[in-house]
């Protein structure tokens, strides 16, 4: 019998684990939570300081018998489950449920499964952090009091089978308002210009109106002023810009990022990331931090620089805005920088190359632009035209990753051609074309999990499951609905 016993959540991570430790190790998978509060009655005693009443779960028993009859032989156990604070109150909850020494146990965190972090963290065991403990029980306490003092209210009220909670209420909530918004928001029109502009018929560019008109009327009274103008630059300002790249992914904004680009449910992200993670090709996937470690940054750096050239590298240290976020966990990042790609499914080579670009670009060079604003002089009118554009100078990090947003904007800068101040312009056409005002756009799963977060509402941990709830719940539908036809006027 090995002289350590080493117990982590998952069976997948067992495996890839035991063969970094060596036969003097053996490793066991808990499967998760092996305790929860008692299923009868509230669990949690209200008038003696809210203290939980906890059970081992009836599908965990044989797990546990297992865990106590090995962890009795072993010398030492060492308790590896995740390092947030889920993990850590579940090597609480095997310390208590297997009676274990605490001289003989030891707790050991690592937020990636490779052989280098694996030794490291063997060799840096610590006590349980009971801070954490304290947090996730508090959480815990906090969601069956929610839950079992409201969800009878809703079976009375409105049918059976429903439930509520400290965190999917808060979400239906959020959907609910936006809806009721949508219900009450009145559309506007006005009419947008766009004029075309020939340059002796060797190259055609696009000018608008500096701002919509409001009626039709409008509309006619600049079409027909126009219509008896000439028209010349006239002001013509070129200025340097820059775009800078992202920070690595966060839980959330890798969630986002996968329903933008790939077509990815919140939960189905998580689901593969996990699969990757516990294959040891990234680092813990559940963290609200974008820092990068100092040997992921070196990393990096010499990837870029053998990659692209030394032009390319600029390293940045990023800081989350999110005031609660545990800065000590790192982003989600590769493990290896020199692994571009990976092999097995489709779906799983698509999310690690994504988490791949945005952690090698968040550490390249910026985008240098150069962007033109050209003013257009109207004879007729006191108006005038303005047409933008801009030159990519350097690509920099555009070279690599580009990030999708959930703002449709159909009037992105385009080229334009070479033009001077006081030059005239051929028009060859121009029209004015009603436009309306949209209501806020209803939620994907990716723009609710900004919104939680952006509101403080759940964890990194608690998004998909959440979104999957109240999906089941039936308190949504997730479904894609054809746009209505709308007639507008053109003139």
């Amino acid at each position: 019998m090995a002289k350590n016993l080493v117990i982590v959540e998952s069976p997948a991570k067992a495996k890839t684990i035991e063969k970094y430790l060596g036969k003097d190790y053996t490793v066991r998978s808990s499967v998760g939570h092996i305790r929860d509060l008692v299923k009868k009655g509230l669990g949690v005693d209200t008038e003696n300081d809210f203290e939980p009443n906890y059970e081992i779960s009836p599908d965990k028993k044989t797990i546990v018998k297992e865990l106590k009859a090995l962890a009795k032989k072993a010398e030492i156990v060492w308790l590896a489950t995740d390092e947030d604070r889920e993990g850590e109150a579940i090597s609480w909850h095997l310390l208590e449920a297997l009676d274990l020494d605490e001289s003989k146990t030891r707790r050991v965190v690592y937020n990636e499964i490779t052989e280098d972090a694996i030794l490291k963290a063997i060799n840096n065991p610590r006590r349980i952090d009971f801070n954490l403990v304290n947090a996730q029980q508090a959480r815990r306490v906090l969601d069956r009091l929610v839950g079992f003092e409201l969800s009878p209210v809703l079976w009375r009220k409105v049918k059976p089978s429903l439930s509520a909670g400290r965190v999917q209420s808060v979400a239906v909530r959020l959907i609910v308002e936006r809806e009721r918004e949508i219900e009450g928001f009145t559309s506007v029109s006005s009419f947008r210009v766009v004029a075309h502009f020939d340059l002796d018929g060797k190259s055609v560019f696009q000018a608008t109106l500096t701002k919509n008109l409001k009626s039709e009327s409008e509309a006619q009274i600049f079409l027909e002023e126009s219509s008896k103008s000439k028209f010349k630059v006239e002001k013509l300002e070129k200025r340097p810009g820059k775009k800078s790249p992202v920070a690595p992914f966060t839980t959330s904004t890798l969630q986002q990022e996968a329903s933008r680009k790939l077509g990815y449910s919140v939960g189905q992200t998580m689901s593969i990331a996990q699969r990757l993670y516990e294959a040891g090709l990234i680092t813990y996937m559940r963290t609200d931090s974008t820092n990068l470690s100092e040997f992921a940054k070196e990393g990096i750096k010499n990837e870029i620089i053998s990659s692209y050239g030394v032009e390319y590298h600029k390293g940045r240290d990023y800081r989350t805005k999110n005031k609660d976020a545990q800065e000590a966990h790192e982003a989600i990042r590769p493990t290896t920088f020199d692994k571009h790609e990976i092999d097995g499914e489709n779906q799983n080579k698509r999310l690690y190359e994504l988490i791949w670009k945005r952690a090698v670009s968040s550490q390249m060079a910026e985008a240098q632009l150069e962007r033109t604003t050209v003013t257009i002089d109207v004879s007729e009118s006191s108006l005038n035209l303005v047409a933008k554009g801009e030159v990519l100078k350097f690509d920099g990090f555009l070279k690599l990753y580009i990030e999708s947003t959930d703002d449709e904007n159909e009037e992105e800068d385009g080229m334009l051609p070479d033009l001077s101040e006081g030059q005239d312009l051929n028009l060859t056409n121009m029209n004015a074309r009603e436009r309306f005002t949209h209501h806020p756009a209803r939620f994907t799963e990716a723009s609710l999990v900004k919104a939680m977060e952006e509101r403080g509402i759940g964890r990194p941990s608690t998004y998909a499951p959440t979104i999957s709830t109240i999906q089941k719940r039936t308190y949504i539908s997730k479904e894609e609905r054809e746009g209505k036809e709308r007639s507008y006027k053109l003139i």
